[in-house]
């Protein structure tokens, strides 16, 4: 996966580019899933990793199924992948653009891991602990970790915060070593 990472981000960087200069990130959005979609689904898997199906008949293909719905500068996004063998890269080119837009625009995926089931008055109660730190609007997704034993730990783009009894177990533990 850090492979279709690395060959995504030239294409999501562009894609980003392309909408702060038009403006249209809801369209671009609309673009890129879509064709992930496509590309995710099992039969189409298999029409674009087969060798006999060539280059002008999948790009045929892809647009005659996105009929409608790619503007001109999506259909030539379209062109640009199919020729340079990169469509099953296209999940990841749509959650990096994603992420550019939602920076963009002020938000900030935040990942908090806990050990138990966080309740909604909690979750709200550090979403706006977070957004007054963070100075953005946050957007949580929260996942279980037993191994924490107790406590949180959030990671915010590069930052980590760790509230976690394992984290300070292991503070400790290097504390008493010195």
């Amino acid at each position: 996966m850090a492979e279709f990472a690395t060959l995504a981000r030239p294409y999501a960087e562009a894609v980003f580019e392309l909408a702060v200069e038009a403006g249209n990130f809801d369209e671009w959005s609309n673009h890129l899933n879509l064709l992930a979609a496509v590309v995710e689904d099992p039969t189409m898997a298999a029409v674009i990793g087969n060798p006999e199906v060539g280059n002008n008949t999948l790009t045929r293909l892809l647009l005659d199924i996105g009929d409608g719905h790619f503007s001109e500068p999506g259909k030539n996004l379209v062109k640009i992948l199919v020729d340079n063998h990169r469509l099953p890269v296209t999940p990841q080119i749509a959650f990096q653009y994603e992420r550019l837009k939602a920076q963009h625009q002020g938000h900030i995926q935040v990942e908090i891991a806990s050990p138990y089931p966080v309740e909604p008055q909690q979750q709200q109660e550090i979403e706006t602990i977070l957004q007054k730190r963070l100075g953005k609007v946050v957007d949580i997704n929260i996942n279980t970790d037993k191994s924490l034993l107790g406590g949180w730990l959030i990671r915010a783009g590069d930052d980590v915060i760790d509230l976690s009894v394992k984290g300070h177990l292991q503070r400790l533990a290097i504390e008493l070593r010195c």
